[in-house]
């Protein structure tokens, strides 16, 4: 598995990507939406905007009014651990 091709999850099974990672990430998008980059681990980064836009769920869970605060962290999430991970 290259970096590449890896995504968030399964770097995060690998342990080359941590909880505390994963859980900057969600904040980062949280705070900026629109940010294009993010450092998700050494030598990795991913698109946090990117991921959500690109994740039906997670970007219809996101614009609804209506969705929880904790049912958008849990989809921004979910998205962020499909992402895939791109190699600094």
């Amino acid at each position: 598995m290259s970096g590449s091709d890896a995504t968030v999850g399964e770097l995060f099974k690998a342990k080359a990507v941590t909880e505390d990672e994963v859980n900057a990430a969600v904040d980062a998008y949280q705070a900026d939406p629109d940010a294009a980059a993010h450092p998700i681990a050494d030598g990795y980064s991913l698109d946090p905007a990117a991921a959500v836009a690109g994740h039906g769920w997670a970007s219809q869970i996101v614009a609804n009014p209506e969705s929880s605060p904790g049912l958008k962290r849990a989809a921004i999430r979910t998205a962020i651990l499909l992402a895939r991970a791109q190699k600094a």
